[in-house]
């Protein structure tokens, strides 16, 4: 069963479609304490379900994520809440890359900080062409160090330093040609582009998406030899699977799949 909050919005369809939409408007979606929790409960809760199949994260208002709740920050200013908040979202972001599915971000408005983080760190995002994105917290003296760890796992050295360093905006369009973004699209079309991406997942067994997922990410932290290996172990287990014998099988036969 979802859990459901009044800050975090959460639904799973009968295809294994499970939505999370931040429900912050009038904060702009800022991660609170409560919010990270809510994400937490969700991302445990959904590791364990057999049935999900694919994750969708969107936004109610204005604004996709605008980072941290700074106000709640400002407020505890301790060494030991600072490591225990940045180690707790840390822990959602790392649990969003271990979960079994593909996780989408679906952007539109800003997202900022911790909140361009979490675009970084779905295997897979899609904006509205009017988003934009920033590492800002420079601008206010708080080099962004947790959102620099997914940030580089997807731009280039040189641009992910670059928004780190000046703390500046980028577009949409930049957001794509930089590697932030699969895709920009209009306002009108982003629910389309989504839909579009998932049902394209839906069609795939969840099984191979799941040990490739797992793969993907284990392989881009190892050296070049030790990832090969890797993937031969994953590939070969892969292929003894019901799901692949089928697939090659229906190739061989020029039949779709009966999976």
């Amino acid at each position: 069963m979802p859990i459901n909050s009044s800050i975090l919005l959460t639904s799973m369809d009968e295809r294994g479609v499970m939505t999370l939409t931040l429900n912050r408007p009038d904060a702009f979606n800022a991660m609170s304490e409560a919010l990270l929790e809510a994400l937490q409960a969700s991302i445990t809760q959904m590791s364990e379900d057999p049935n999900l199949r694919v994750v969708v994260i969107q936004a109610n208002g204005k604004a996709f994520c605008a980072g941290h709740d700074l106000k709640e920050m400002r407020a505890q200013p301790s060494d030991a809440y600072y490591r225990d908040l940045f180690a707790r979202c840390s822990q959602v972001m790392m649990g969003l890359q271990n979960l079994p599915v593909p996780v989408i971000a679906k952007v539109h408005g800003l997202a900022t900080a911790a909140g361009c983080q979490l675009v970084a760190q779905c295997d897979l995002a899609v904006s509205s062409d009017n988003a934009t994105f920033a590492v800002s917290g420079v601008n206010f003296g708080l080099f962004c160090a947790t959102p620099s760890v997914a940030l580089t796992r997807n731009l280039s050295r040189k641009a992910a330093f670059e928004m780190l360093a000046t703390g500046a905006f980028i577009s949409a369009a930049q957001a794509v040609d930089k590697g932030l973004l699969n895709y920009a699209v209009s306002l009108d079309e982003l629910d389309n582009k989504v839909a579009e991406m998932v049902n394209t997942i839906l069609q795939k067994p969840r099984v191979a998406l799941a040990m490739g997922k797992a793969l993907f990410y284990r392989q881009l932290e190892s050296s070049m030899g030790a990832a090969y290996e890797d993937a031969t172990t994953t590939m070969a287990c892969n292929m003894m699977d019901a799901c692949a014998l089928e697939g090659v099988q229906a190739f061989i036969d020029k039949r779709k799949p009966n999976w």
